[in-house]
């Protein structure tokens, strides 16, 4: 694989709560020590997007001001590119206020803020606290070895509901997911992926980086890519402490 990973972020400067930037930190140690090249572009306000210039769109969570700041700008500036990123088969993964934007819309107070409609699926706000605490879900993704279980934290007012078009990400274990209601987190879509879960996502669970790095390639050599294993005990070990203390949860 002689071409690197290429990566782009979207608003890092202001999308990175709960420093999701590891996500990106993990996928570039995972290829590095695969011999993989990686390269990341930021895209930050105003910037235009090149859909067949990267294999992995990333947009991490934010403050709900961030959100606001970056929600026009997603819609007007990067919306086709990220459409057609995602037609011919690139990875879009969005955490938190970056999932709830791969949506149609999210409810801010009065305000109803723009998503760029990747998925089929809308956020509100209702009565209740937020939605806080560690969580763990079984998800069942095509092609990464069947049942397996992410962990991670949540922390959102916004309860995400999905359309009849939209498929969730996975069945919630223990935590409260997209509503605290419905038993479900997150969404997918073809190789768009949104989620609640942070803190950040990929370290406590590096089976799913491992899975967006072969799709990613996938999309750029045209068929399936197979990493090579590596010794993951500190990353297991991680992984098992987040699921834990989802699972020990009151």
């Amino acid at each position: 694989m002689p071409d690197p990973l290429r990566i782009c972020a979207l608003y890092p400067d202001v999308m990175n709560i709960y420093a999701d930037r590891g996500n990106l930190l993990l996928l570039e140690r995972r290829c590095a020590w695969r011999g993989i090249g990686f390269t990341v572009t930021a895209a930050g306000l105003g910037d235009a997007v090149d859909p067949e210039a990267h294999d992995l769109f990333y947009l991490g969570g934010g403050q709900d001001r961030d959100q606001v700041l970056c929600a026009r700008g997603l819609v007007d500036v990067k919306r086709e590119a990220l459409h057609a990123a995602a037609a011919r088969g690139a990875v879009s993964l969005g955490v938190c206020g970056g999932y709830q934007l791969l949506g149609h819309s999210y409810a801010l107070g009065d305000a109803s803020i723009p998503g760029i409609g990747l998925v089929d699926l809308e956020t509100v706000r209702a009565d209740g606290p937020r939605l806080i605490g560690n969580v763990a879900i079984e998800v069942d993704l095509p092609g990464a070895g069947g049942a397996r279980v992410l962990a991670g934290f949540e922390n959102h007012g916004g309860r995400t509901r999905l359309g009849p078009d939209a498929e969730p990400l996975g069945r919630v274990l223990r935590g409260h997911g997209n509503d605290g209601r419905s038993g479900f987190e997150g969404v997918r879509s073809g190789t768009v992926i949104g989620t609640y879960l942070h803190g950040p996502l990929l370290p406590k669970n590096a089976w799913l980086a491992d899975h967006l790095i072969e799709l990613a390639l996938a999309s750029r050599y045209g068929g399936p890519v197979s990493l090579d294993p590596l010794d993951d005990s500190f990353e297991s070990a991680a992984h098992l402490s987040a699921e834990k203390a989802a699972r020990e949860n009151r």
